[in-house]
């Protein structure tokens, strides 16, 4: 499992609490968004700064930086964080089973992550939409500024965009998490990320990755780019609080078809059924006690024969999460994938989390909504699984364009060994693709970031979910992008 004894870091709550409040102080509420920059004026910003490569391992010249002040990014921030402490989140019709206490989880003055902070409460979110409707997916940003602009860019010359306002009837923006962190833009990509949902306050969603915790944002760069970029100005708590309003989960679905969204993986601790269930096309569910080991004890042919199930046994427990990754990690942030279809059901890599096979996510999937014979999960889009170095993973992610899907191929020696240029007439490479039963689509993490840099690519990928009649209906189109000014 995860070994958070493997970095002392970690473990260190006090002293994090302490970083936060002494070198982060927090301060008071600025007013309300007012004199914003537009997406013009912001988009020819972007343009004059270094990209994230021609950086290496400095930050950008502070007098080219788009926002002066923290003061700047702040009151975007603060519009779109009163948004949710006084929007749907906050009533309770809207959650099913208990809603947080008002006066601790809206509480923006506090945070978990300080001793005397309150609990940690994830969530997970159900958004239904009409058969109608589009949905846009992008995956890691990781502080890549010039891939989301262009993006936007893309999505401004089509019309679906005008500026940061959605125009295209039906159109849903959904980011799946991981916006800060091995890339020095990570400010620049959260003020734009606010701006869209400023913007569009129910048509933008962004699911909650692993990077949206303090522990990963201490360690992997956001902290020290901060804190460089505005000096003691720099409020990381309430970015940090900001994050406990974003879902680890979402569930999207159109009629009673559904498919997981998150950064990581599935989380057999937690059963979706009652919120699918719930009327209302909006609603919300706090994750609670996560029961593993129950759900090993109740379902014993989940992983009966498989070669995984000596170690689901011995990793999973059940457990309240306190932290992102404590007393465990979070599966739906932290989860991974295997590749092949032969591989275990279940597994555990020491340094990050547990990775599940074709057929334990298959059944979790077929029983994640109860035996009502009513909703149904599908698939999971998610990112998360990235290396800066090309291995088996990153290969299949380039060769399929920027989203791959799981569990093609079966393993050998040569799987393991084949180029991108080998891979790509083996795996999915069409521009627009069906969703087969039970399947898991992994999206690439943005070019301009140290995974680009290490494997060699200039392209971003989002994808255009559309539902149907039916499920066998649903189509995800593919759309790669060279960035502009990356070779």
């Amino acid at each position: 499992m995860f070994s958070l004894s493997r970095f002392p870091w970690l473990t260190a709550r006090r002293w994090l609490a302490g970083f936060v409040l002494a070198c982060l102080a927090l301060g008071p509420a600025t007013s309300a968004a007012t004199n914003l920059p537009t997406f013009a004026e912001w988009r020819t910003a972007i343009a004059g700064l270094p990209m994230n490569r021609a950086l290496e391992l400095g930050g950008p010249p502070r007098d080219r930086l788009p926002l002066k002040s923290f003061a700047e990014f702040e009151r975007a921030l603060d519009a779109v964080v009163a948004l949710a402490t006084n929007g749907p989140l906050t009533e309770s019709t809207r959650w099913v089973g208990p809603a947080p206490d008002r006066s601790t989880f809206f509480d923006v003055s506090r945070g978990w992550f300080l001793d005397s902070g309150p609990a940690f409460e994830p969530f997970v979110q159900k958004l239904v939409l009409p058969a109608s409707a589009r949905v846009f997916l992008e995956g890691d940003l990781h502080g890549d500024i010039h891939s989301l602009m262009a993006v936007l860019s893309r999505l401004n010359e089509r019309r679906w965009l005008d500026g940061f306002t959605i125009i295209e009837p039906g159109l849903h923006l959904i980011f799946l998490g991981d916006y800060t962190d091995r890339g020095q833009y990570g400010v620049e990509v959260l003020y734009t990320l606010l701006r869209l949902r400023l913007a569009n306050p129910e048509r933008v969603h962004c699911v909650r990755g692993n990077h949206e915790d303090l522990s990963l944002v201490s360690r992997y760069g956001f902290l020290a780019e901060g804190r460089t970029k505005y000096g003691r100005e720099f409020n990381a708590a309430k970015i940090l609080r900001w994050y406990d309003f974003f879902p680890v989960a979402l569930y999207l679905g159109s009629g009673r078809d559904f498919v997981q969204l998150c950064h990581g993986g599935m989380e057999p601790g937690y059963s979706p059924a009652a919120l699918l269930a719930a009327a209302g096309t909006n609603q919300y569910q706090r994750l609670g006690p996560l029961r593993q080991a129950e759900f090993l004890r109740r379902n014993p042919e989940w992983l009966r024969g498989d070669p995984g199930a000596a170690e689901a046994k011995r990793y999973l427990r059940d457990f309240t999460p306190t932290a992102p990754t404590q007393p465990t990690v979070l599966g739906f942030m932290w989860n991974d994938f295997s590749l092949f279809r032969d591989e275990p059901g279940f597994a555990n890599n020491p340094d990050r989390a547990f990775i599940y096979g074709r057929t334990a996510t298959q059944y979790l999937l077929e029983h994640a909504a109860g035996s009502d014979g009513g909703a149904r999960v599908h698939a999971v889009f998610r990112a998360h699984q990235h290396s800066s170095l090309p291995n088996p993973m990153m290969r299949r992610l380039l060769a399929s364009h920027g989203l791959f899907r799981h569990w093609q191929e079966t393993n050998s020696a040569a799987a393991q060994t084949a180029g991108s240029a080998d891979l790509a007439p083996k795996l999915e490479t069409a521009p627009e693709r069906p969703l087969p039963e039970g399947s898991v689509w992994t999206f690439n993490v943005a070019p301009d970031s140290t995974y680009g840099a290490g494997c060699n690519f200039n392209f971003v990928t989002w994808g255009i979910l559309r539902f149907g009649a039916a499920f066998a209906d649903w189509r995800i189109t593919v759309e790669p992008l060279r960035v502009p000014r990356l070779n």
